[in-house]
């Protein structure tokens, strides 16, 4: 059987526009709604439900996140899975054509599925509340693949929150959703906490702060042997270019530098974090009595 005929044919619909609309910051702020593009995102997107507190209220716990979801006929058919879960959660669905998908999309190619979403960042007063245990804080980062990629490693390492500070790329900005591939719907995230505000509020629930940067005067492996990591811990990562800036670090309990035991000058954000966070994870299991760290 044939995929079915596309409903939205022309660019110039105006659910198209609402859509193509979200691509810009602005009017992402303006409606509270932002795209999240290919199947693995509005696959977590078509399952994800508000959380109480989310957003400040502006959704009832359990609410669907997953508003509208626009897709090409032959990836309705490839993924008709997707296609019944976001019909589950109440999204409208639209067949639409591949130029269509394409006006939508902010990405060179696109794979067919286009999701509007609303907000779904997490108060910092509820991440507080939740008491975690391994938290990135991204300070100073502008660059949105950067704070995607940050967000999927805390979230394989088992991060319990992620805090993007005022001074730090739109959570919502395409691109950061995109890497993130799919992790933004996994944990929470609060957004727009001013760097000293986020690193005061997490010492004053008894987590230690770290910021880690290459020209730090601790070094990681010794944190590590000194069994200094296994109690609740944050990071703070900076900007890509010029990493933290002074009056940043002071604020923070340590500043941990990654080991570079090769000739490499240094790591990209992203691989740092995802050493500095899984350390840590590490170190918590291990004083937890991680079987595999215990009985070695």
């Amino acid at each position: 059987m044939p995929p079915a005929t596309p409903e939205l044919i022309s660019s110039r619909s105006p659910r198209v526009s609402a859509a193509r609309r979200l691509a810009k910051r602005n009017f992402r702020g303006k409606e509270r709604l932002f795209l999240a593009e290919g199947p693995q995102a509005v696959r977590e997107a078509a399952v994800h439900r508000a959380t109480a507190g989310r957003e400040g209220g502006h959704r009832p716990t359990g609410a669907a996140t997953l508003v509208e979801l626009f897709a090409t006929p032959e990836a309705a058919e490839r993924y008709a899975d997707i296609i019944d879960a976001a019909r589950d959660a109440g999204a409208r669905v639209h067949l639409a054509a591949e130029q269509v998908i394409a006006d939508i999309s902010t990405t060179v190619t696109p794979q067919g599925l286009v999701g509007v979403c609303h907000f779904l960042d997490t108060p910092f007063e509820e991440i507080l509340a939740a008491r975690p245990r391994l938290v990135a804080v991204l300070a100073h980062v502008r660059d949105p693949g950067n704070a995607g990629t940050v967000l999927r490693c805390a979230d394989a390492a088992g991060a319990e929150a992620v805090v993007l500070t005022d001074a730090s790329v739109d959570l919502y900005n395409p691109k950061a959703v995109r890497a993130s591939v799919g992790s933004l719907f996994h944990l929470p995230v609060a957004v727009g906490v001013p760097v000293e505000r986020a690193v005061a509020a997490l010492r004053d629930t008894g987590v230690r702060v770290l910021a880690a940067d290459g020209a730090g005067d601790r070094d990681l492996d010794d944190e590590l042997d000194r069994r200094t990591m296994g109690g609740p811990t944050a990071w703070v990562f900076g900007n890509e270019a010029w990493g933290l800036p002074e009056e940043t670090r002071a604020l923070t309990d340590a500043v941990v530098r990654v080991p570079i035991h090769g000739k490499a000058e240094s790591l990209n954000l992203a691989t740092a974090a995802a050493v500095c966070l899984y350390a840590s994870a590490r170190a918590q299991r291990a004083a937890g009595g991680c079987r595999s760290v215990t009985e070695s």
